[in-house]
């Protein structure tokens, strides 16, 4: 683990002092307005506790309300009915304690790769002097040393997005969600970036939440996989993932990693609809 990049016995004291999971969502549901008709249901009495620094990545079929799910977290939308709870507090709007990391990088064009990470430290008015240490801690454990004056379009698209993570690393958020954000890239590039962010999560000890279509990407890196019905979405099983840490690309030959693959998909074709 790098110097300063772990949570701090203060911070770790702040955390075990919570009351109860860092993250509660009961009875959420959310539903949007239609132009012609009823209301569209995205989510419907939704429930789910996730502790603080666990790795939970979500699957379910295309249009459950993975990414309604993740706006509502970090505070992008209003929910219609339930309770969503971080850290005991409500979440009723956009907060600065939580990360996101989109499909797409989204980084400015006319700021290099140090630049583009301290951004949402001049967004939040601090202090530049007390994050560039951590600025370049953070891009040292996503190996990007030496890249830090280059521009977004000298960088492949996996450094763009490691960039991006750094990003929203900056400010030691208490939360990260990440939608899709290695859906992008190729297979290869891909796996590669599934090792990266495993490799990041152990170093920081991060609570993050993943929306992933990939089956093998959730069990990789989850340390449980929460699996949604078709729309309107709701959790119908989350499934703790028993492998070893850290995980490597080799594991995902194993038996144990295929079965838990095999379970998901199971569970996954019983609630997605039939391909036409």
């Amino acid at each position: 683990m790098l110097a300063g990049m772990g949570r701090s016995t203060a911070d770790a004291v702040g955390a075990s002092a919570i009351p109860g999971p860092l993250i509660s969502c009961r009875g959420l549901s959310k539903e949007y307005g239609a132009r012609v008709g009823t209301p569209i249901a995205a989510l419907k009495d939704l429930n789910i506790e996730i502790p603080v620094g666990e790795f939970l990545a979500i699957v379910g079929p295309s249009g459950c309300g993975k990414t309604t799910l993740l706006r509502l977290l970090a505070g992008l939308d209003q929910k219609t009915q339930g309770e969503i709870e971080l850290g005991g507090n409500s979440v009723d709007g956009p907060r600065k304690d939580v990360g996101v990391v989109f499909q797409t990088a989204t980084l400015l064009a006319w700021r290099n790769v140090l630049e583009n990470i301290l951004l949402p430290v001049d967004v939040l008015d601090l202090s530049r002097k007390d994050y560039q240490k951590r600025a370049m801690q953070l891009i040292e454990m996503a190996k990007l040393s030496g890249f830090e004056q280059k521009y977004p379009w000298e960088l492949s698209g996996g450094m763009q997005q490691r960039v991006a993570i750094c990003r929203s690393l900056i400010n030691q958020p208490r939360l990260l969600l990440m939608d899709e954000p290695f859906g992008a890239l190729d297979a290869l590039t891909r796996d590669s970036m599934n090792a990266e962010l495993e490799s990041i999560w152990r170093s920081t000890g991060q609570t993050i939440i993943l929306i992933t279509h990939s089956i093998p990407e959730a069990v990789f890196l989850g340390t449980r996989v929460a699996i949604m019905s078709a729309r309107p979405g709701t959790i119908i099983e989350v499934l703790t993932i028993d492998l070893p840490r850290p995980r490597t690309l080799d594991m995902t030959t194993s038996e144990a990693f295929s079965r838990h693959v095999r379970r998901i998909r199971s569970i996954l074709d019983g609630v997605s609809p039939p391909t036409p």
